[in-house]
């Protein structure tokens, strides 16, 4: 068991430093990690089965990737003008998403035109993040626009899968209801979460015992996340519509003291980022069929098409934004929104377990995603342009240099 798991953290630790031999390609490390999952995977070297051990940290870091990403939603920063237009272009991005799943089942596709248009809706926030801070945009009127729109099409996918794809749900109208008995038990508990956590006691306890080994803040946080997953599981529910929601419930009652809140994350971010969520991307390259994938020509049309499928259902609305921010800075939008792989890894494994997508389509979802956190990121830096970088302070002894 332990020898399985070191080849998986030795993969999570190869990834980053990989990515830093080549900066300029720009390859997010989560695409190294599917890709070192499938080499040491039963596939190509056979060094690791996805077994019971392995497919419970995954379990696990996928919860604490949604979680991270409920963390990132500021909802004081979701209202006003620049909200409303980031929802227009997600109403119509469902839209687009339901007219091309439907015509792929059209052309041929087998896989349920519901499902995929789903999938197609969605928005990696964890990769825009990174994007736009590279830019300089993270704080600006347009950033805030991408942020928001990420944000709106991460939480509505979810929603959207929970409520037509809970493995325990009969119909639609059962989803509706638990989603709504769902909202109830998370609304009432996300109140007396909320006024215990800052009493006056416990407040005093968690900055007495922040930097102790204790680290109440931390498992605190870590209780409310298992707690929501919890209560979306016995619902019938998915588990990442619990994980998400209650990362942004920590996010709003823990944003008294903002410097306690700001180490909380960093600290949150380190047990995900730097031990759990890994698991999750390696273990979806060990399960991943690559001989499925390049079994026929039919998986690599699947792939093309599900590839410009994300283009037009993402990138089309960014024309809403082209009136306030102009056409290139759209068109930055179109890219940025279009790039997705954590849902689609997600989605796309529920929908085989579901039966709703086979072995090929799902590998051609997942390979469609990789591309496009390969190659929209990219394109948007290029379109935003390269800031010029400071010139390097020289000491006294270098200017008089000759």
């Amino acid at each position: 068991m332990f020898t399985e798991l070191l080849d998986i953290t030795l993969v999570a630790l190869a990834a980053p430093l990989v990515v830093q031999l080549a900066p300029r390609l720009r390859v997010p490390a989560v695409v190294l990690e599917i890709a070192g999952g499938i080499v040491i995977g039963p596939q190509v070297l056979g060094f690791v089965n996805a077994d019971v051990h392995v497919q419970l940290l995954a379990q696990i870091g996928l919860a604490f990737l949604l979680f991270l990403a409920g963390l990132e939603v500021d909802l004081d920063r979701l209202r006003g003008p620049i909200t409303a237009l980031a929802a227009r272009a997600f109403v119509l991005s469902v839209a687009l998403a339901l007219v091309v799943g439907y015509f792929l089942t059209l052309i041929g596709t087998d896989e349920d035109p519901l499902l995929l248009a789903i999938i197609f809706v969605a928005t990696s926030l964890g990769v825009l993040v990174p994007v736009l801070k590279d830019s300089g945009e993270i704080e600006s009127e347009f950033g805030q626009l991408v942020f928001i729109a990420g944000s709106i099409a991460e939480f509505g996918s979810i929603l959207l899968l929970s409520l037509f794809f809970s493995k325990e749900s009969s119909s639609p109208e059962a989803s509706i209801v638990l989603l709504v008995g769902f909202g109830i038990v998370i609304a009432l508990g996300s109140f007396f979460v909320g006024r215990a956590w800052r009493s006056r006691w416990l407040a005093r306890q968690m900055e007495r015992l922040d930097e102790t080994s204790s680290q109440l803040r931390v498992r605190a946080a870590v209780a409310i996340m298992f707690a929501f997953v919890a209560m979306a599981n016995h619902l019938g529910l998915e588990a990442i519509l619990g994980s998400f929601l209650a990362g942004a419930l920590v996010r709003v009652i823990d944003r008294s003291d903002v410097i306690a809140s700001e180490h909380l994350r960093t600290k949150l971010e380190a047990i995900g980022f730097g031990f759990v969520v890994p698991f999750f991307f390696v273990t979806t390259g060990l399960t991943l069929d690559v001989k499925a994938l390049f079994g026929s020509w039919t998986a690599g049309k699947e792939i093309l098409e599900f590839f410009v499928a994300l283009v037009l259902v993402r990138g089309i609305p960014a024309v809403l934004y082209r009136a306030r921010f102009g056409a290139r800075r759209s068109y930055v939008a179109a890219l940025m929104q279009a790039t997705s792989l954590t849902f689609i890894v997600v989605a796309a494994h529920l929908g085989a377990q579901l039966h709703k997508i086979d072995a090929s389509s799902e590998a051609a979802l997942i390979m469609a995603g990789l591309l496009s956190v390969l190659v929209f990121p990219a394109l948007a830096l290029v379109l935003f342009g390269r800031k010029e970088e400071p010139l390097p302070m020289l000491t006294l002894e270098e200017e008089l240099e000759p």
